[in-house]
């Protein structure tokens, strides 16, 4: 008997060698969706006429770049080309993504966080076809959305002593909300920030953002104050002119991967409420399970009275952002029936981001990804630890969890020092740079430098690795870090085309 489809020849079997055993489940899951919607034809359009995205993609295959430079960011696909890191990605899966050979690449990126749960996890596509297949009355603007509600619940209960939650569309929304919210809700307007923070870039988010190369050129933006990072003094300083309405920061610093001195948190806390002003905690990055704790604020003995949520939360399909805070905070933000719209957003609560959210902690909670990430993250510390103690160039490893900083410095040998210093002095950062390029070209894994004018790689992969990716990535470092050693070949032919791109741009 015909069912009305074949199987083609995508590797299945192949696809799994090789893999952590979350890596396989998720691609089993896959497997099995796709071969029930292939049986239940739910790929069939119907009507007279319909989108086939499948076929349109097929059919401008390979123009993506040349797009994007004609009708977008015209100099991203220039960085693109420059790095070596314009490939074309076919399909995503886990902690993997794939180019039209068929190639792997481990991704330790994640979107910049978005895949905490990994790509295209099939329970989150799921609950996303569910979702369509509903035809929900959505977006009605004057109702109260169920699935709202519920995720609103579920985010709760991570965090006891909040008490509501706004949503929004993204991690810099998240931020604007929280800034609002602490502004009206203490009467006061400055607000403090650190130094090499980041927020977000859109104007209220951008005047927290402590990287000037974000800032530069966008005029005037809002009174705040940017502090030395992990500076209680500087902090009490501020307090003390009395308009200080809140401070905001990353409990672990995205740019750099900077954590706080032991104890500052608690410390900080305390002197803002002794002020009248309140702790925003930015977890946009950060949050759900990223650090081996739900929150990354957990770690440290505080109870923010603003947390902000995002990335993560999407299951890495529909933007969303989340702006939780102590109900006192709400009630004056929304004090009356004539402030009931006094800050919104046509598409928050949308069901689709609430149910990839809902989706995205149901596979958190059944896989336990908070407690993989802090198992596995002290594994890959460690493996790192022992690569510091051989390499000269590699100075420090930090982080928690599945957000590691690794920083290179200054060599004490004379052999390597001359390089560095070459490096160094045309622009600071470029031997990261020298280091996630090979990673990425030779080794198919891809990483991203911490920031602007600095020499730290940011390690930020999905939740759900296990040991085989932290082999590969080990084993692939490790060689990298010889080759850098060595002060000659490939690796450092590439340094010295950086220096001369530096050169030129300055």
């Amino acid at each position: 008997m015909s069912i009305g489809f074949q199987i083609r020849p995508v590797g299945y079997a192949p696809a799994l060698r090789g893999l952590s055993r979350p890596s396989v489940r998720v691609r089993c899951l896959s497997i099995i969706e796709e071969l029930k919607r292939r049986v239940a034809g739910v790929d069939e359009p119907g009507g007279d006429y319909g989108l086939d995205i499948a076929d349109l993609m097929r059919g401008r295959a390979g123009e993506g770049h040349a797009l994007q430079a004609r009708l977008l960011n015209p100099q991203l696909p220039r960085m693109l080309h420059a790095i070596g890191f314009d490939r074309t990605y076919v399909r995503g899966e886990g902690a993997y993504l794939y180019d039209q050979a068929g190639a792997d690449y481990l991704d330790f990126l994640a979107g910049f966080g978005v895949f905490g749960v990994g790509r295209n996890h099939p329970v989150v596509r799921s609950a996303l076809r569910q979702t369509l297949d509903a035809q929900l009355a959505d977006m009605i603007q004057f109702d109260s959305p169920l699935l709202a509600g519920l995720l609103a619940e579920r985010l709760l209960a991570y965090t006891p002593h909040l008490d509501r939650v706004y949503f929004s569309n993204s991690g810099t929304e998240a931020v604007e909300a929280a800034l609002k919210f602490a502004r009206f809700a203490t009467g006061r307007s400055r607000i403090l920030y650190f130094d090499h923070a980041f927020h977000g870039l859109t104007v209220g988010s951008l005047s927290a953002n402590g990287a000037e190369e974000f800032r530069k050129g966008f005029g005037s933006l809002l009174p705040d104050t940017k502090l030395p990072f992990g500076d209680l003094a500087a902090l009490e300083r501020e307090l003390a002119r009395g308009d200080v309405a809140a401070l905001l920061m990353e409990p672990i610093q995205g740019k750099g991967v900077f954590v706080p001195p032991p104890g500052f948190m608690a410390y900080a806390q305390a002197a803002l409420h002794k002020a009248g002003a309140l702790l925003i905690c930015d977890e946009v990055q950060t949050g759900l399970g990223r650090t081996g704790r739900f929150f990354a604020y957990e770690h440290e003995d505080v109870q923010p009275d603003i947390v902000t949520v995002a990335k993560a939360l999407s299951g890495g399909f529909v933007p969303v952002g989340a702006t939780l805070a102590k109900g006192w905070i709400f009630e004056k933000v929304y004090s009356s029936m004539d402030r009931v719209l006094v800050h919104d957003s046509t598409f928050g609560s949308n069901a689709l981001a609430m149910a990839a959210g809902l989706a995205t902690l149901e596979v958190m909670e059944h896989e336990q990804l908070t407690a993989r990430a802090a198992r596995i993250g002290e594994l890959l510390t460690q493996q790192l630890q022992l690569l510091a103690e051989k390499y000269e160039l590699l100075m420090e490893i930090r982080g928690r969890g599945l957000i590691i900083g690794l920083e290179f410095g200054r060599p004490s040998s004379l052999k390597l020092r001359a390089g560095w210093n070459t490096l160094q002095a045309a622009r600071h950062g470029l031997f990261a740079q020298m280091v996630v390029v090979p990673l990425f070209q030779r080794h198919r894994i891809l990483t991203q430098v911490a920031g602007d004018h600095m020499d730290v790689i940011k390690l930020l992969p999905p939740l759900m690795i296990g040991e085989p990716e932290v082999e590969r990535f080990v084993e692939s470092f490790d060689a990298v870090m010889a080759d850098a050693h060595r002060g000659t070949g490939l690796m450092w032919d590439f340094g010295r085309t950086l220096v001369k791109q530096a050169l030129t741009r300055s």
